[in-house]
């Protein structure tokens, strides 16, 4: 058991959110939860009703501190300060594969965990080039032990027939949060997205259905714009069905930087960057992410 005691559980966004949420799952955690944002969806859907309390509440009633790491909030770098001026060891889980000094800087001061936490080799090189100091141990990925295991159920699922799943991501705020430029990395999301739907002719020539699946943090009619600049015919914005659902019934999923793709790849799609040119390149190590410009 890698936590004896009760843990709080503290979390906002969305890819934390799914990681400690299946961790407390699988291992029947002892837990109290302090949970904002996309967070409390994504816990309710897994592990149904939960009780939430306050984050002083939590670290005062739990041996252990169990976080995510937010862009979107504060609210785990606070759990850590706090945590710690109470003498409790408090652990940050890594749900992704860039800024990881940044998570933990609010207002130019940095608060660090007493461990991190990571799921694969690629995360688990870049903690320990930037954590010298800090214990980071590497565990099997929660989040991807359920995906597998839903893989298995699922494989059978009844293909819709949908050309391309493009999965969305706030890269505009994230961009102007942590450099105070939206256009930081040389794109946003809009135009990644047009920059997809205006070369999924040229570098496919079958036809089929587009599904456009915005993120857990986005409002749903943020895309809506597609419809007028675009054959709306062909085009859809869904978010109805679980993330995989909608990776098993489409050819390829198409996005910028996001966890879904990692999803994606273990489920054995054909996985697209759509940053633009002159934009960042990706930065998830994957190497079976392939760029537009490979397909045109």
């Amino acid at each position: 058991m890698l936590l004896d005691g009760k843990v709080a559980i503290v979390t906002h966004d969305a890819g934390g959110a799914e990681i400690l949420s299946s961790f407390v799952r699988q291992y029947n955690l002892d837990s109290i939860y302090v949970l904002e944002g996309p967070a409390i969806n994504i816990f309710q859907r897994k592990l149904g009703a939960i009780e939430k309390c306050s984050l002083d509440e939590a670290i005062n009633m739990s041996q252990y501190v169990l976080c995510g790491t937010s862009w979107q909030s504060d609210l785990e770098w606070r759990a850590i300060k706090l945590a710690q001026s109470a003498g409790k060891r408090v652990i940050a889980c890594l749900d992704h594969w860039v800024n990881y000094r940044e998570r933990f800087i609010r207002n130019n001061e940095e608060c660090l965990p007493d461990e991190i936490w990571v799921g694969d080799h690629y995360s688990e090189k870049i903690a320990k080039d930037i954590f010298l100091n800090l214990k980071i141990k590497r565990i099997e990925n929660p989040y991807f032990l359920d995906i597998k295991k839903q893989l298995s159920r699922l494989g059978n699922i009844i293909k819709e027939g949908n050309l391309a799943l493009y999965v969305c991501e706030p890269i505009r705020e994230h961009a102007y949060f942590q450099h105070g430029d939206e256009h930081y990395w040389g794109y946003t999301e809009e135009k990644a997205l047009r920059y997809f739907l205006t070369s999924i002719n040229e570098m496919f020539r079958a036809k089929g259905m587009i599904v456009i699946r915005p993120h857990p943090s986005e409002n749903f009619n943020k895309y809506n714009w597609v419809f007028d600049e675009f054959n709306h015919k062909d085009i859809k914005i869904d978010n109805k069905k679980t993330l995989l659902e909608q990776i098993l019934e489409s050819d390829i999923v198409v996005g910028c930087e996001s966890m879904a793709m990692v999803v994606a790849i273990l489920a054995g799609k054909k996985v697209i960057s759509s940053i633009p040119t002159g934009g960042r390149p990706c930065v998830l190590p994957h190497k079976e992410i392939k760029t537009i410009e490979d397909y045109l």
